[in-house]
C-alpha cells in the first residue's frame, strides 16, 4: 500500500510540474465559476457518451448479456459464482435468469415484477419492486440515456484523479431528490471507469455510498461494453460480474418480461416435482 501511495504522489507531482499555473487554476474545481464548472462537466459527459458509442449507445432498445456473477458473504469472503443471463428493454423492463437451466428468474416491468422458483411463478413483493425502482435510479446507463435533462439536476466538474494508476476526470451530478452521482471518466479513452452514488437510507437516514467499477471494454454492436464490473456499498463488496457475451439486438419477444412468458419458461425448465408442487399450491 505504501508503494502505491508513493507512485500516486509521484504521478500527481509530475502532472503538476508539466502543467503551467494558469492551466492548473482552470482545472481546479474549487476556483471555477459555477457556469464554467457545469459546462466542463457537460463537455466530459458528451465526450464519454460519444466514446461509449454515441447514437448506437443512446438509441439502444434492448440488450442480452451472459456471464458469471460472484457473491460475497458478511465477512467479505467470496461464497460462490452463479451463471446468469440478464435482459433489458430500456428503460425499465429487466429480467435475470440464474443457473445453467435458467430456472430461477426475476423479471420486472416498471412497477410490476414476478419471480420464478421451485414453487412456480409468483408476484414480487412490493418492497422488492421498490428496490428495483431505486436500483434503476442508480443505474448510470439510465441516467445517461434518459435523465440528464431532468429539471432540478445540477452539474459540477469534480477535478482530476488517479484510479488504478490511470488519470481520470470526475463529473458530479445532483438530482432533485438530492442523490449525488459521480462519474470517473478515463482521460485516455473517455470511457466510464468508476461510478459512485451517494444517497440517504430511508430507514436509518444514514448516507450510503455505492461504488461500481468498470473494466475490460469491448465494442459490441457498436457499443463500448465493460465485460467486468464490481460494486461495493460503504466499502463492503456486493458483487463482481464477468460477462462472456453481450448483444444489443437480441430481438426479444414482445411479451418476454411478462408473467405469461415466465409461466411458459417454468413449463419448459421446471422439474416434474416442482410442477406438481406448484399445481398443488395453485389448487
Amino acid at each position: 500500500m505504501r508503494i502505491g501511495f508513493v507512485r500516486w504522489v509521484g504521478v500527481v507531482a509530475l502532472a503538476c510540474v508539466a502543467l503551467p499555473p494558469a492551466a492548473l487554476a482552470q482545472q481546479n474545481p474549487a476556483t471555477m465559476m459555477p457556469e464554467a464548472s457545469a459546462a466542463k462537466a457537460k463537455q466530459l459527459l458528451n465526450e464519454m457518451i460519444a466514446a461509449m458509442g454515441g447514437p448506437a449507445y443512446l438509441n439502444a432498445k434492448e440488450s442480452m448479456c451472459s456471464g458469471r456473477r460472484s457473491q460475497f458473504g458478511h465477512n467479505n469472503d467470496l461464497t460462490t459464482y452463479v451463471q446468469f443471463t440478464e435482459y433489458w428493454r430500456f428503460p425499465d423492463n429487466y429480467r435475470i435468469d440464474y443457473g445453467k437451466k435458467g430456472n430461477i428468474i426475476d423479471s420486472f416491468m416498471g412497477k410490476e415484477g414476478w419471480t420464478v422458483d421451485h414453487d412456480g411463478v409468483s408476484a414480487q413483493p412490493a418492497e422488492t419492486v421498490q428496490e428495483f425502482q431505486e436500483r434503476l435510479r442508480k443505474n448510470p446507463n439510465d441516467l445517461l440515456r434518459f435523465r440528464l435533462n431532468e429539471p432540478g439536476t445540477s452539474f459540477r466538474y469534480g477535478g482530476q484523479d488517479i484510479i488504478d494508476l490511470k488519470p481520470v476526470d470526475w463529473v458530479e451530478l445532483v438530482d432533485r431528490d438530492q442523490r449525488t452521482y459521480r462519474f470517473a471518466v478515463a482521460r485516455e479513452n473517455h470511457l466510464l471507469a468508476r461510478f459512485t452514488v451517494i444517497s440517504r437510507d430511508e430507514q436509518s437516514l444514514e448516507l450510503v455510498e455505492e461504488v461500481t467499477s468498470y473494466s475490460n471494454y469491448h465494442a459490441l454492436d457498436g457499443v463500448q461494453t465493460p465485460l467486468q464490473t464490481a460494486r461495493t456499498r460503504n466499502g463492503r463488496r456486493m458483487f463482481q460480474a464477468f460477462y462472456d457475451s453481450c448483444s444489443y439486438h437480441p430481438n426479444l419477444a414482445p411479451d418476454f418480461f411478462t408473467r405469461g412468458a415466465l409461466e411458459r419458461r417454468f413449463d419448459e425448465v421446471g422439474s416434474s416435482a416442482d410442477k406438481k408442487k406448484a399445481a398443488r399450491s395453485r389448487n
